[in-house]
């Protein structure tokens, strides 16, 4: 009898066994599509043997656990990747900006790349500007071409201050995108501390068994390392739990996440460092290489900021050169005051009665040939000036260096795609759902509940035959 009802538990414990491998391969497979889920694995074992009256006899076989099938090293670099293409997106998303903020784009058409905004830029302007002095020189006692030339000066004007408020909105954007991408990050980091604390809880009993709490925990650390690069490590003394850590500037580690604690971070009321309190360990200045945040520091505070210098320089030479020349005159003809791209702006003494092409008679017109000539200056930094080559070539040139850096960020970026892609690809290997796998384990896991069920059936009858044999 003993016999029999130890084969019974025996045969219930692998059919409780088989169902749980049934279970398991059908959460695989419903989660065949899911990025974010690491495919299980059912743990089978027995818990060994036990001598009895008959012999020695097997305790049966058993769902010891599930086994998550992660690789740490690969998981790693995925969050490396990902972190490095979120930098070159925002890269890329404050240079389109940027382009469209300066109403240029580059005509590679001809046998140089110039700048091609149409009546929309800064280049049209300036030859429209220039163009009208040299139209007023021919023409130096005309009432309608001072007029006109007085509206090229003020759209030029206009020009240069409407670029610059767009350019130094774009960089008010990418401050108030730093802005929300910490708020994130505290997010995050507060999710996984309290993922961690989770995981903590359900494993004392159940080692590796929170597998979805682990996949939720990676997921979260995927979208924190858009946001910032971090690396995470397994935390001493705690199986399960991970540590989350960056550095400062002088590459000190900086503990964002500890157990179930997470550090904040703060944007200084300047906006251009962010601190970080840690949960274990002193505040510190966080010193960011990659990820989203990066990429909005490098783009406001590099490329954005890089153009409005070099914009406020030719206007600067546009001031300086142009009144240089009107001085004859007795008078400046742009405000002398505004000496930057967001200040420039016309005398508002000059009018169509006030304007004149030079000092002489009716017809003299040296000054405004002056003037116009300037169109053909190179001028060099070198030299004392705030441009190299004519005021045209500079802005050009600030045009295009722009955008030959968008281009190369795309290529990057096009780049990091695929690397990203690739290890991926690497990781889905060990991690991902093999659909012809999960079929094969789900056919296997049926056929053994099967067996098992026929086992159970036969030793029903055979203690039905007992039982009967004893009335």
């Amino acid at each position: 009898m003993s016999g029999l009802f130890g084969s019974l538990n025996n045969s219930v414990k692998a059919l409780n066994a088989q169902t749980r491998g049934i279970e398991t391969a059908g959460r695989n497979l419903a989660n065949v599509s899911n990025p974010d889920y690491a495919r299980q694995r059912v743990i089978f074992g027995d818990r060994g043997t036990v001598v009895t009256t008959s012999g020695p006899q097997s305790l049966g076989l058993e769902a010891l656990g599930i086994q998550q099938l992660r690789d740490t090293l690969l998981d790693q670099q995925v969050l490396r990747e990902v972190s490095l293409r979120a930098d070159l997106e925002m890269r890329q998303s404050a240079l389109e900006s940027t382009q469209a903020g300066l109403g240029q784009s580059i005509d590679r058409n001809s046998g140089t790349s110039s700048a091609d905004g149409g009546s929309h830029g800064i280049a049209e302007s300036m030859s429209d500007f220039f163009n009208a002095f040299q139209s007023f020189a021919a023409k130096p006692t005309d009432v309608g071409e001072k007029q006109t030339l007085i509206q090229k000066a003020q759209i030029l004007a206009d020009r240069f201050r409407m670029t610059d408020e767009r350019l130094t909105q774009v960089q008010a954007d990418m401050t108030s995108e730093i802005t929300n991408n910490v708020d994130d990050v505290n997010r995050l980091l507060s999710t996984i501390a309290d993922l961690n604390t989770q995981i903590s809880h359900y494993e004392q009993n159940f080692p590796g068994g929170a597998a979805d709490l682990r996949d939720t925990r990676q997921k979260n650390m995927e979208e924190l390392a858009k946001l910032m690069n971090f690396e995470s490590r397994p935390q001493p003394g705690y199986p399960g739990q991970v540590q989350l850590f960056t550095h400062d500037g002088t590459g000190s580690e900086i503990i964002l996440v500890n157990l179930g604690s997470s550090a904040s971070l703060a944007l200084n009321v300047a906006g251009t460092t962010v601190t970080a309190t840690p949960p274990v360990g002193a505040a510190a200045v966080v010193e960011f290489k990659s990820g989203a945040i990066h990429g909005s520091f490098e783009a406001r505070d590099t490329y954005v900021a890089g153009i409005r210098t070099e914009l406020d320089a030719l206007a600067h030479q546009m001031v300086v050169s142009v009144n240089g020349a009107y001085s004859a005159s007795g008078s400046n003809f742009f405000n002398p005051a505004g000496l930057t791209a967001g200040t420039i702006a016309l005398n508002a003494a000059i009018n169509a009665n006030t304007l004149v092409a030079g000092t002489g008679s009716s017809g003299d017109n040296t000054i405004a040939i002056a003037v116009g000539a300037i169109a053909s200056t190179k001028y060099s930094v070198a030299g004392g000036d705030f441009v190299d080559g004519t005021m045209s070539q500079a802005y050009n040139k600030t045009v295009t260096d722009m955008g030959q850096t968008l281009s190369g960020v795309t290529a990057r970026l096009e780049d990091q795609a695929t690397i990203e892609k690739l290890m991926r690809s690497q990781r889905d290997a060990v991690s991902g759902v093999s659909l012809d796998e999960e079929m094969a384990d789900l056919m296997k896991y049926q056929r053994a509940f099967q067996a098992s069920s026929r086992v159970i059936a036969t030793i029903d009858n055979l203690l039905e035959t007992v039982v009967n044999l004893g009335r």
